[in-house]
């Protein structure tokens, strides 16, 4: 395709691939497999979807967020949680105090027996596989599998505003001396064969939320590359970070920090558009 200029023919189609249901990700997976750059795409989507949505009765597209007028200490379920930084693109929030020291210590001595080499999704497949960009040790926790993470999950929807059956269960991760995770993103990419099986569970991810449980001595903060932006380890603090669309335009790309000394321990909770099952 010698032009790609966004016609009338194009903006038609995009308000009816909308208008028939089908998702942001689908029609940027359909643009990209005809042709279309993928920031061409990705710019006429928002520009006909934000000028057509209320004619067309679309309502925004929800997303996992912080309310719009927090306070700088946020009630949270159970537990205040102050609000240290807001950047709006790429959407990240950095908190303080979002666990408790013994939260923090129990946590990585439920985890500590069921630890071993952390894997990442296959694209191909949509399986898991060890990889050498991820040299952490980690574990899943089930969804509400005990009352410490029960609690947990329900402090996170009630931070972020997001039902907590939209979650995966909580993962633990232990970073020992020069372990590290290169920079990735956490969506699934909607172009590679392997994803419409990782979809069945639950959709895309549109959120993360990283909850540190201890404070390294040296190393193993938190980059975002695109952004400029490293959120450094401390024991109960916790970034979240959310893409409304899975492609590398939200920022949202991230890595783990190779740990110098000392090693970090994480959890993480990934955010999905409907019910993980």
């Amino acid at each position: 395709m010698s032009a790609q200029d966004i016609t009338p023919e194009l903006r038609d189609w995009i308000i009816a691939q909308a208008e028939a249901g089908h998702s942001p990700a689908s029609v940027l997976a359909a643009m990209q497999a005809s042709g279309w750059a993928e920031d061409v795409a990705l710019q006429a989507m928002e520009d006909v979807l934000q000028s057509r949505a209320e004619a067309l009765r679309l309502a925004p597209k929800p997303m996992p967020d912080i309310a719009a007028d927090a306070l700088n200490v946020v009630r949270a379920h159970d537990r205040d949680v102050t609000v240290l930084l807001q950047i709006q693109h790429p959407r990240i929030v950095l908190f303080r105090d979002f666990l408790s020291p013994d939260e923090c210590t129990e946590l990585m001595a439920l985890a500590l027996p069921r630890l071993a080499r952390s894997e990442t999704v296959v694209n191909a497949t949509g399986g898991s596989e060890v990889n050498a960009a991820r040299t952490s040790q980690g574990m899943f926790f089930a969804r509400g599998e005990n009352a410490l993470c029960a609690r947990i999950e329900a402090r996170i929807a009630a931070l972020l505003h997001w039902p907590a059956e939209h979650g995966e269960g909580i993962q633990i991760l232990r970073y020992a001396p020069g372990a590290e995770y290169r920079p990735h993103y956490d969506y699934f990419d909607p172009l590679q064969p392997g994803t419409q099986a990782v979809l069945q569970r639950g959709g895309q991810r549109v959120g993360t939320l990283l909850m540190y449980l201890n404070t390294p001595a040296a190393g193993g903060a938190t980059t975002f590359p695109d952004a400029g932006v490293t959120a450094h380890a401390v024991a109960g603090s916790a970034v979240f970070f959310a893409y409304p669309l899975p492609t590398p335009r939200t920022k949202t790309l991230h890595g783990g920090a190779p740990v110098t000394e000392g090693e970090k321990w994480v959890a993480t909770k990934w955010l999905r558009e409907g019910v993980f099952v």
